[in-house]
């Protein structure tokens, strides 16, 4: 499966955004699908995770729109702390969410979220 991370942008503190990532080569109904962010000189977190039954890992807003094989992820209340790579990743046959990034095998190229005012 083939990912492409899309949305990130430069927001205001205080703002919102909603990152997508989309699929080809493969279903996403299959996988469970991380989010990932890596800020400079930052070891690569995970942020949040759904898993291939639907259990959901983190604070964020994950989901799942099936009819157009993606994930997305909602942002509220950015901070500066916030800014960041955000990374989608997917692991096949996943009935849970891993933490770590090593465990996902597929990539996205990332996103540049920048919260600055």
């Amino acid at each position: 499966v083939q990912l492409q991370a899309s949305g990130g942008g430069l927001v205001q503190p205080g703002g919102s955004l909603r990152l997508s990532c989309a699929a080809s080569g493969g279903t996403l109904d299959d996988y469970a699908v991380g989010w990932f962010r890596q800020a400079p000189g930052k070891r690569r977190e995970l942020v949040s995770c759904i898993s291939t039954n639907n259990s959901v890992k983190g604070r964020l807003t994950i989901s799942r729109d099936n009819g157009k094989n993606t994930v997305s992820l909602r942002v509220d209340n950015l901070k500066p702390e916030d800014t960041a790579v955000y990374y989608c990743a997917a692991r096949l046959r996943a009935a849970h969410c891993n933490s770590y990034s090593w465990e996902y095998g597929y990539w996205g190229q990332g996103t540049q979220v920048t919260v600055s005012s």
